[in-house]
């Protein structure tokens, strides 16, 4: 995966999600959940390639960034929570879509229990 289409396709495979233009600037697109409006990516070019924001765990964010290069703190984002991923080619796409997927859940809505009614 190195094309901004390549990346916002991944992220619009998932359930209710939905890209947004929130800065007025057409070089960042957002992608939220349709139900809470939660980002969970942002794809923008940035230093001559393709980035993508994606939440993490912060354990797994500092797994992710010692393993790949192509993977460091967030761009304009809190570097405790969030990553971005360079589409330069070096990530396999299941990596990719992996790190999609956990950033999807981690924003997901809550569930609510039978307590909370």
């Amino acid at each position: 995966m190195t094309t901004r289409e390549e990346a916002i396709r991944a992220c619009l495979a998932l359930p209710f999600a939905y890209e947004d233009y929130p800065f007025h600037d057409p070089n960042w697109t957002v992608l939220r959940h349709r139900e809470n409006q939660k980002m969970f990516a942002a794809v923008y070019d940035h230093q001559g390639a393709v980035w993508m924001n994606l939440k993490a765990e912060p354990l797994a964010g500092d797994f992710w960034r010692q393993q790949y290069p192509a993977i460091v703190p967030a761009y304009h984002m809190n570097k405790k929570h969030w990553i971005s991923v360079i589409l330069d080619g070096s990530l396999a796409d299941e990596i990719i879509v992996a790190l999609i997927q956990d950033s999807f859940s981690l924003t997901a809505p809550k569930k609510r229990g039978s307590r909370d009614l």
